[in-house]
């Protein structure tokens, strides 16, 4: 994922920017020393009172912020489309999934939270225990552009629930999106200080990740963040979850229904340009025949896109999120190509204003081009074809990469392959995407810790034991 130089930019000022049209929309001010300081003292304030909050108001809470959420949708919508590119229609659907978010913690939270009793026998008899999950205060969360709002909240919700605050820092490139958050909580009645959206800089990222009241960091970014982030992390001792790049395989048996395969590989590659972390980025065909069935379908998908502006409704991809991404996509798709990749879809940086990539699909990557070992963060299909199910396991773990996978065939079959692969989330005969009910993240270096689900506050808790004589 592309966010290395908006997460440690050095610039003292955030810049949104219309990629359909290269137009500077705003440009916000980094916040100053103070500023930054500031915010922190309100949110580590904000935690003490947040934290013994009754579990029935912050349902109510969450209840009313989802409410109040789904009645700016739209205003919403049109900001990340403005910012970042996507169709409009995609972006409609991102805001379908915040207050979905915080109603399946209003739904499920109480149970998470709830303590567990126990006996032990101590040598003067036994003993009554008790065990909470607890918050641990102030939290730093480090979010990327590509589903600026999804991402956000996806951040936020578990923690706020746990009865953590909040410090986000956005992408440079959707500040504007992040920051209309900030009103919304505060309407919906939210203690101040408890979410605080903040335009930090790369030395403030680092004195917050050094201060004793950021408890834990939580970032979505590409690996080389990841790292940098994670050491600092480690460095004062504080949790940190992190949600990574992705190289994921879709592999296709000679037992799955390839059309349905095809269609589905396809079109989940595209999602959002393919700008997706665990967008089905490397396909798997085992045995020529497969191949002979399925990449006419997959290529039909690629061929058919309507690539411009997102507010066009007709528009299936709209441009990447920067020039800056355009011409990494570009030179790898390039470099693939010089050094005897096969074109079975021409595609490429087109010529004009705005970020516009035409969708293109590659075979026989060597192993020594670039796409053999990067992320491919855009919509470029990347086709390999291997002789039996052992080497479709074999190229599929190869990548340093561990976010997601798909594997379509024979049910039994298929998920004996997905139990092979190194992932975090397998999809079988299905494109497993990321559900709010179920934990998320993957592991090798896609990253470490879940998000979501019934374990998405587990990371950023105080897992505490009362012992009672």
């Amino acid at each position: 994922m592309l966010t290395d130089t908006k997460i440690y930019a050095t610039t003292r000022t955030y810049r949104t920017t219309n990629p359909a049209t290269g137009e500077t929309l705003k440009t916000y001010d980094v916040e100053t020393s103070g500023g930054a300081e500031d915010k922190l003292a309100k949110a580590h304030a904000a935690h003490k009172d947040w934290e013994r909050t009754p579990v029935e108001e912050r349902v109510r809470l969450f209840r009313v912020f989802a409410d109040l959420f789904e009645s700016k949708a739209e205003d919403f919508a049109r900001q990340v489309t403005l910012e970042m590119g996507k169709p409009i229609g995609a972006s409609r659907s991102e805001t379908t999934m915040v207050p979905a978010m915080f109603r399946y913690y209003a739904d499920n939270g109480p149970t998470m939270l709830a303590e567990t009793h126990g006996m032990i026998q101590g040598p003067a008899g036994p003993k009554a225990t008790i065990t909470r999950k607890e918050a641990l205060g102030v939290v730093l969360g480090i979010e990327p552009w590509n589903a600026p709002l999804y991402q956000a909240m996806r951040a936020a919700a578990p923690n706020l629930f746990l009865g953590n605050t909040v410090l986000l820092k956005p992408a440079e490139i959707c500040a504007g999106s992040t920051l209309m958050f900030d009103e919304v909580f505060a309407q919906a009645g939210f203690p101040y200080g408890a979410y605080q959206t903040v335009l930090a800089s790369i030395d403030q990222i680092s004195t917050y990740i050094a201060d004793p009241r950021i408890r834990a960091v939580t970032l979505t970014g590409s690996d080389r963040a990841g790292a940098a982030v994670g050491a600092q992390a480690g460095k004062h001792i504080k949790p940190a979850v992190l949600e990574l790049g992705g190289s994921d395989a879709f592999i296709v048996l000679p037992t799955a229904d390839v059309t349905t395969a095809a269609r589905y590989a396809a079109q989940c590659r595209l999602v959002l340009g393919g700008q997706v972390c665990m967008s089905p980025k490397r396909v798997i065909l085992v045995g020529h025949d497969v191949a002979e069935k399925f990449i006419p379908i997959y290529n039909e998908v690629f061929e058919s896109t309507e690539v411009g502006d997102g507010f066009d409704t007709k528009v299936t991809v709209g441009p990447l999120s920067s020039q800056e991404a355009v011409d990494q996509l570009q030179a790898q798709y390039e470099d693939a190509v010089t050094k005897g990749a096969t074109v079975l879809v021409p595609g490429g940086k087109q010529d004009g204003p705005g970020a516009f990539f035409r969708p293109a699909v590659i075979a026989d990557i060597p192993a020594d081009a670039r796409l053999s070992t990067e992320e491919a963060f855009g919509p470029l299909g990347l086709i390999h074809v291997v002789d039996t199910v052992e080497e479709a396991i074999e190229f599929a773990n190869s990548s340093v990469y561990g976010l997601g996978g798909t594997v379509f065939g024979e049910s039994e079959e298929a998920f004996e392959v997905a139990s092979r692969l190194d992932t975090g989330v397998t999809g079988i005969n299905t494109f497993a995407g990321a559900p709010i009910e179920i934990g998320f993240g993957g592991t090798k270096r896609s990253g470490l810790g879940r998000e979501l689900g019934p374990h998405g506050m587990d990371p950023f808790s105080n897992v505490r034991s009362y012992v009672i004589g």
